[in-house]
C-alpha cells in the first residue's frame, strides 16, 4: 500500500491536531493508525457541537486524572484557542475536570498561559 491508500493520515498530517507518536504507529502499521483515525473522526466531523465546544471536551478528556495527557492538553488548548476560546473558558473547563481529581489543575493550569502565548493570542476574558 502508499501513502495514498492512507487519506484520513494524509489529512491529519496537514492539520494542526496531529499527535507526534502517531507518526511512529504510521510507519509501524500504517493501516491500524488509518483505521483509528477514520473511527476518530466522526464526532470530529459531524454533530451539533461548535469545534470549541468538541475541543473544550478534549481538553477536559486529556487533562482528566485517569489520562493526564499533557501533549494533548496542549494540542486542544490551541485548537479551542483558534476556535476563539478565552482563557476563562479554558479554565472553567479544567476546573469542572477536578471532579474527578485535583491532578488536572496541576498538570493543565500552568498550560493555559503557555499556550495563549504560543498561539500568539490575548489572555484577557474579551477576546482581544
Amino acid at each position: 500500500m502508499t501513502k495514498d491508500d492512507y487519506p484520513h493520515t494524509r489529512r491529519q498530517q496537514a492539520s494542526k491536531d496531529w499527535n507526534p507518536i502517531w507518526a511512529q504507529i504510521a510507519e509501524m502499521d500504517p493501516e491500524f493508525l488509518e483505521a483509528y483515525l477514520v473511527f476518530r473522526s466522526v464526532p470530529h466531523r459531524k454533530g451539533p457541537l461548535p469545534q470549541k465546544v468538541k475541543e473544550f471536551v478534549m481538553i477536559a478528556i486529556n487533562a482528566a486524572t485517569t489520562h493526564l495527557y499533557g501533549p494533548g492538553v496542549r494540542r486542544h488548548m490551541q485548537n479551542a484557542i483558534r476556535e476563539g476560546a478565552t482563557r476563562e473558558e479554558i479554565l472553567e473547563v479544567i476546573q469542572l475536570t477536578t471532579v474527578m481529581g485535583i491532578h488536572s489543575c496541576n498538570l493543565a493550569v500552568p498550560m493555559i498561559d503557555e499556550e495563549f502565548a504560543r498561539v500568539g493570542a490575548s489572555t484577557n476574558g474579551d477576546g482581544h
